[in-house]
């Protein structure tokens, strides 16, 4: 049976909100690993997001989110989790 808490979802990019702190530690230079990565192998790990103030707050996966919009992507792969603020 599939755990219901590590179900992933296809969210919009668009949608998902970074946190400025979050923000601050962006590695270009990662991005664009991870970018072509994905344009070889596709998204290998969700990214993790939560609800806060109606809207989708991410969690984990800053490089991967922001390698998808590099790409141009409309959606990226997530899972839900419930998490305190940063």
């Amino acid at each position: 049976m599939d755990d219901p808490l590590k179900v992933t979802k296809s969210v919009p990019v668009a949608d998902v909100y970074v946190p400025v702190k979050r923000k601050k530690t962006l590695e270009p230079d990662k991005v664009d690993a991870i970018a072509e990565s994905m344009l070889e192998e596709g998204q290998k790990n969700p990214i993790q997001v939560r609800q806060g103030n109606g809207r989708l707050v991410l969690v984990e996966g800053l490089h991967r989110l922001e390698a998808c919009r590099a790409l141009g992507e409309d959606t990226i792969e997530a899972i839900f989790v419930q998490a305190k603020r940063f």
